[in-house]
């Protein structure tokens, strides 16, 4: 249940006179992450990580904000809504890159005053970068979740995700539902910011959310608002997808090095020949250790990294 609900924090429970206490920390137990090479990416990404620090590790150049832990895709979204007017914030369009849907529900209390992080006990403000930070530090928002709290902000945003086989095998347009949910452990009499997709097919625009395998389909139809690109590395290699017994799974997403490159080519390329480079004014890599490979991501930043920069002008 404790592993469930803070998804990317270990938590200890200890029972007191008084209840049960919880120690937070992030993981640095070898057992925790299930990706034999992990040290050599940690190598490649340098500046002395420890498993433990993993989460909290990234760096901008420029408009590109790299990180090991794409929780801090939501930080980079922050900063860009601090330097963007609210009113074309509102016809933002997400090019989400990724193996995952990332629309958990974070662990933020909605109040009368706005959404709460019952973790750092500090009011959660979006356009506020700090405050972000502290609930990526907390564990309030994760990898699951981060997405959730921006289209609650911003309900008119449109989501192009762009997913590979087996979890994504055909093009399904979405209507983007917000929801709230009853906490389950730390204040059950709370509720926390939800989302639901309700299938609905050939409707994009305003407000909704594209699930496709196919990179035509992706970029499609989009509309004039600015663009946030997102990109997490296991949308190309998503091998253990954070679980220990990935080799008994019936089935791996797990192309060699070379079908990965010709993805990252591919899928810059369609970004070019779409004419979206002006357009994107915010760029997030997350290389997402436990899910894609360690030992492929010098060589696949080394292919995109410059190619986006080329690409977007950075």
């Amino acid at each position: 249940m404790l592993r469930d609900y803070f998804c990317d924090k270990d938590a200890l429970a200890e029972e007191t006179s008084s209840g049960w206490t919880l120690r937070l920390a992030w993981s640095d137990d070898v057992a925790r992450h299930v990706d034999p090479n992990l040290d050599a990416g940690l190598e490649w990404w340098g500046t002395g990580v420890p498993r433990a620090g993993m989460a909290l590790s990234m760096r901008r150049s420029g408009r590109i904000l790299s990180a090991l832990y794409d929780t801090w895709t939501l930080h980079s979204w922050s900063e860009w809504l601090r330097r963007r007017d609210a009113a074309s914030a509102e016809s933002v369009i997400i090019l989400h890159v990724d193996d995952h849907r990332d629309l958990g529900s974070p662990r933020l209390f909605r109040r009368t005053d706005g959404l709460w992080d019952p973790l750092a006990k500090t009011q959660f403000r979006l356009n506020v970068p700090a405050s972000v930070r502290s609930a990526i530090q907390s564990g309030a928002v994760g990898m699951g979740s981060f997405m959730t709290p921006f289209l609650h902000a911003y309900p008119n945003a449109e989501v192009r995700h762009l997913c590979q086989s087996p979890k994504a095998v055909r093009t399904v347009d979405h209507r983007i539902v917000l929801l709230d949910a009853l906490d389950t452990l730390l204040d059950r009499g709370a509720v926390r910011p939800a989302i639901r997709l309700d299938e609905l097919p050939g409707v994009v625009g305003p407000g909704c959310y594209r699930l496709t395998p196919h990179l035509t389909d992706w970029v499609e139809e989009l509309g004039s608002g600015p663009i946030l690109l997102h990109v997490d590395m296991d949308y190309f290699n998503n091998r253990y997808d954070g679980d220990s017994d990935w080799r008994e799974r019936p089935q791996v997403q797990d192309p060699p090095l070379d079908e990965i490159t010709a993805s990252i080519d591919d899928l810059v390329d369609t970004l070019d020949e779409a004419g979206l480079g002006p357009r994107i004014e915010d760029i997030v890599i997350a290389y997402s250790p436990g899910f894609f490979p360690a030992e492929f991501w010098s060589v696949s930043a080394a292919r995109l990294t410059p190619a986006l920069e080329r690409l977007h002008g950075s």
